[in-house]
Order: C-alpha cells, then structure tokens, then sequence
C-alpha cells in the first residue's frame, strides 16, 4: 500500500461510520490554533460513540507510546505458552540503551522477571526495559499482530528488517491518532490478545509515573490508562478516562515542533494539558475539581 492512498483509507475506517460531535470540533480546532508544529487529535466518547478528529489519519512518530504494542506482542506470546509473564530473564550489559532508565542501573548477569520489566517499560518507559522485550518478542512478531488486528498504519520500525527507511523519518514507530485511541479501546474492552492479557495490559498502564502532562488535567481519584512519547520535535499522549458519565480516550500527537525544549512549559507540553482539561470538563460539566495550589513542585518528574 503507497502512503498516498492512506489518508482516504483511514477516513473511512475513523469516521465513516462515527457520529462527529461538532461542537467539540470547534472548541478542539480553536485550541490548536497558532501552534507551531503539527497536531493530530483523535477522541472518542466510548459511551455514545461520537468523535472529534483533527488530523486523525495522519501519519506521527509514536515515540514510546509504541511500547504498548510491545507489551501487546509479549503478551500474546504469553498467551500462547511461548513465554511466561514471571519467567527469570539475564540481565546483560550488552542490552543498555543509555539514558537514565532504572533497569541500565543493573549490574551483568543480574536477574529480574519479564512481569517486572513489562512494568518499567510501561510504568517509567524505561528505554532498557522496552528494548529488552521487542528484541524478546521480536519486532516482526510485533507487526504482524497489529496487521492481523486491523491496524493499518501502526508498525515498530527500529531494529526490524525492511523498515529502515521509514524510521530515518518516524522513528521507533508510526502511527496516527486514530489507531492509538482503537488499541487502548481494545485493551479496555478486553479484546487485545484475550480478556485476562488486557486485563493485566490495563492494569499496567492505569501505573504511569509520567502524569504531569495530561494525566495532570483529571482528578487523581478518576482512573486513567495511559501512554507518554516524547523526542526534542515531537510531543504525544494517549489516554482512556474511566470518567463518571462515560469513558472517553483521546490522542495527541504533536511534530515538527519549534518549541524542542524539555522543560514544563514546552508549548506542546501546554497543549496537551489545555486538551485534556477541555475534554474533561466537556464530558463533566458539573465537576468542580482543580488541582490543588502548590501542586507545581510535586509535578518536577524529571
């Protein structure tokens, strides 16, 4: 399939068949005006299936939020006795991907469980922990569970024969918008690999220790799966909110960003936080919740 044809593609599998909500169109398009770089939006109201959409079906770099494709090939690997979620794995020197991830502090030869790494590659996006799995797993595996589930464009490039082009220009992995929301959809509903995997899956990603972006816009006592990407030109977010009138989930993907800086005011950093208070406020109109004065310095994850 030529990435010409794409976008139509993805349209008609998005929207075709959704009701759009326009009225949240609107306040979404007037969010995003003036940002410099480019945004996809994708959100769905899991209870009355309308949708807004803002660059759905175009084509972002997933950064880490490819890991929870990686989780979603382990686990079907688990489910089918190939391997074991609390199996003994060896740690080796060899696997460091240098950054500051927890699991780059272990010494050669130490020893740790694959549920323990699942946790770190999802929980922290620890980079040795998400390598260490795709190299387990194996990246083809990876793909061809997404192709057998319908997923047209998500793909892990990095360390996959035949996809080296793609990466010098998205990455670790490809998405849009649209096929982050459906994956953590199925992951909710039960439906990725089987329903005790997404059940585990699910478990993991309501633990993130990232939740100063979006996370940060809903009441700490409303449960959130998520997933965080970041490089210096693109910014993203994906979320399932388990909210009181209805779950929603929503993605934004952020790229060719002018604002590269990694601190907490970094535009797309604001953006994303402007979207996920929007929407929640949108879905619950009557919800008087706000972050608490001073929360600022107990947000300084990094």
């Amino acid at each position: 399939m030529k990435y010409k044809l794409l976008p139509f593609l993805l349209l008609f599998t998005c929207v075709g068949f959704a009701q759009t909500d326009k009225k949240l169109t609107a306040k979404l398009d007037d969010l995003v005006k003036g940002f410099n770089g480019q945004v996809g939006i994708y959100v769905q109201n899991l209870k009355t299936g309308k949708t807004a959409a803002i660059n759905a079906d175009t084509l972002f770099p997933t950064a880490s939020m490819i890991k929870v494709s990686i989780q979603c090939g382990l686990m079907d690997k688990i489910e089918k006795g190939q391997m074991q979620y609390n199996q003994k794995l060896v740690y080796r020197d060899s696997l460091l991907y240098k950054g500051e991830d927890i699991l780059g502090s272990f010494k050669d030869k130490d020893t740790i469980e694959v549920s323990k790494v699942a946790l770190l590659m999802i929980t922290m996006s620890d980079n040795t922990a998400s390598v260490w799995l795709q190299k387990l797993v194996g990246g083809p595996y990876i793909n061809n569970w997404l192709e057998q589930n319908g997923f047209k464009i998500m793909r892990v490039n990095s360390r996959v024969p035949g996809r080296e082009a793609i990466r010098k220009r998205y990455g670790w992995g490809v998405t849009t918008p649209y096929e982050m929301c459906r994956l953590f959809t199925m992951i909710r509903e039960g439906k990725a690999v089987s329903a005790a995997a997404s059940e585990r899956m699910y478990r993991n990603m309501g633990r993130i220790f990232w939740d100063d972006k979006a996370i940060s816009q809903i009441p700490p006592y409303i449960q959130t799966a998520s997933k965080q990407g970041a490089l210096d030109e693109s910014k993203s977010e994906t979320v399932l909110v388990n909210a009181p009138h209805g779950d929603y989930v929503f993605s934004i993907i952020t790229n060719n960003n002018k604002d590269q800086r990694w601190v907490p005011d970094n535009e797309a950093y604001v953006l994303i936080r402007k979207v996920s208070a929007l929407l929640w406020h949108y879905y619950e109109p009557k919800s008087d919740w706000k972050s608490a004065e001073g929360i600022e310095k107990y947000m300084l994850n990094e």
